[in-house]
């Protein structure tokens, strides 16, 4: 480990820019992506802003951790698929999930009702072909302008990324489950 002095000057100017809404993407292999997408809802949600999740691989009757305690703090979190696509009994059944879910989404961000929505998950349902991309784009580029936008999930659309105000890739190093450690609740659910 190399020991580094601090900074003892601001490392940076402030933006000269106009503030607006941004449109965030959390994606790559590694974990965290829902997690840091989460965190901004609860930064959001402590400065009385109106926030909606939207989940689109959980199912609606989901009672995960994230569910629990965005009840207690009075966050809407809303369910919109039928869980991991691999143990879907009706693929057609989950994009239409999806498309359904989408429409709901969609009408919340155009809303201007809330400060913060989150599509946590969406770009499953995007590269799995349930949804149609150029309506998300659209949808993205023409919100209300004060309204920030998280989008997560892995294999971001490219398209996407060309939009976006703010793109973290979360690169897996190291997985515990790699090493035979099951998932465990209250840090992978």
């Amino acid at each position: 480990m190399e020991i580094k002095a601090p900074p003892t000057e601001k490392p940076y100017e402030p933006s000269a820019g106009e503030r607006k809404g941004l449109l965030i993407i959390n994606t790559g292999d590694g974990k965290g992506k829902s997690t840091a997408a989460f965190g901004l809802a609860i930064r959001a949600h402590g400065r009385g802003k109106n926030v909606k999740i939207y989940q689109f691989m959980k199912v609606p009757s989901a009672r995960f951790g994230e569910h629990r305690t965005f009840e207690k703090l009075g966050i809407p979190i809303e369910g919109l698929g039928d869980g991991f696509s691999w143990k879907s009994q009706d693929l057609e059944h989950s994009a239409q999930l999806a498309r359904d879910g989408w429409e709901k989404a969609k009408s919340s961000i155009l809303s201007n009702e809330f400060f913060l929505v989150i599509l946590d998950e969406l770009t499953y349902p995007l590269i799995f072909g349930w949804l149609d991309l150029n309506d998300v784009l659209h949808t993205l580029q023409n919100r209300p302008r004060e309204v920030h936008v998280v989008l997560t999930g892995r294999n971001c659309p490219a398209e996407i990324i060309e939009i976006a105000d703010t793109v973290t890739e979360m690169k897996m190093i190291k997985h515990a489950f790699d090493a035979g450690i099951p998932a465990q609740r209250g840090i992978e659910d």
